[in-house]
């Protein structure tokens, strides 16, 4: 895979694709992004995207966006195939699978639109923080490599205090994130940072347990400019569960710009055990 590799920054390394065939790109996974299993699910994600941003057929910006993770990602190579299953005039729906081998490790479906100017309001807003600039940075070392991708300054449920054994009454965590080394803000960094919370169910027991994401569903609720308007300035991200029960729970997450402009929000099914 000669070339493969994108010169710059880690995550463009990391959903760097290569054409494979008709509807079939592949690609490698990235040690910077290491998790304690595979690679962080957030690049899969935006590496999933990618695959659609890159098809010749595609029709519109990403809109919503669904992964299934049916099995752990292994380091090394993989093949995603991306098909595009209709087009409408306004929307596109998608269908792609991530291979390795003869094994599915993922599977994801995707809408992506073209969006006309119509009557607008929303009707959540970011919760009163302090600027990052005021907040410390997040500790470097904290387990696993991707987390060094990103300079996170928590303002509630801090990763600092899974580390002490702190458990807390409440799933909640609020931090400001950006890439590090700085890279300009787009769909694809925005899709890896949409799963950037660490699990619920380590903040609520106070230490880390086996836990994985099942599947993960994004909506992207600003348009490409006011995605690219947001340059490489933090954002900040509030998630928080409803459930823990049976081996699953739920986290939800919204992600706004500093003006307070609501990009996107992310709900996943997480298992876990303990």
């Amino acid at each position: 895979m000669t070339g493969r590799y994108a010169p710059g920054h880690t995550l463009d390394q990391a959903v760097a694709l290569e054409r494979g065939g008709e509807n079939l790109v592949r690609g490698r996974t990235v040690d910077a992004w290491a998790n304690m299993v595979g690679p962080f699910g957030g690049t899969t994600a935006a590496t999933m995207l990618q695959a659609i941003l890159q098809h010749p057929e595609r029709h519109g910006d990403p809109l919503a966006l669904t992964l299934n993770y049916a099995g752990p990602v292994a380091e090394g190579e993989f093949e995603i195939e991306v098909l595009p299953t209709r087009t409408n005039r306004s929307n596109q729906h998608w269908w792609l699978e991530m291979r390795q081998g003869d094994q599915v490790v993922t599977t994801a479906t995707a809408i992506t639109a073209l969006r006309r100017e119509t009557w607008s309001e929303t009707e959540v807003g970011p919760p009163g923080v302090p600027a990052p600039e005021d907040l410390t940075p997040a500790a470097a070392d904290r387990g696993v490599k991707w987390v060094d991708n990103y300079d996170m300054r928590f303002v509630t449920g801090a990763w600092q205090s899974v580390e002490d054994g702190q458990t807390s009454p409440d799933s909640t965590t609020t931090m400001w994130i950006r890439d590090t080394p700085p890279r300009p803000l787009d769909h694809v960094a925005l899709t890896a940072m949409c799963d950037s919370f660490f699990p619920r169910s380590f903040l609520r027991l106070g230490r880390p347990i086996p836990a994985g994401t099942v599947t993960l569903t994004i909506h992207y609720l600003a348009t490409t400019d006011e995605i690219a308007a947001q340059g490489t300035d933090f954002i900040l991200g509030s998630v928080h569960a409803h459930r823990f029960h049976g081996n699953y729970h739920d986290e939800s997450a919204r992600l706004w710009s500093r003006d307070g402009t609501l990009l996107a929000t992310s709900h996943q099914l997480m298992y876990f055990k303990s």
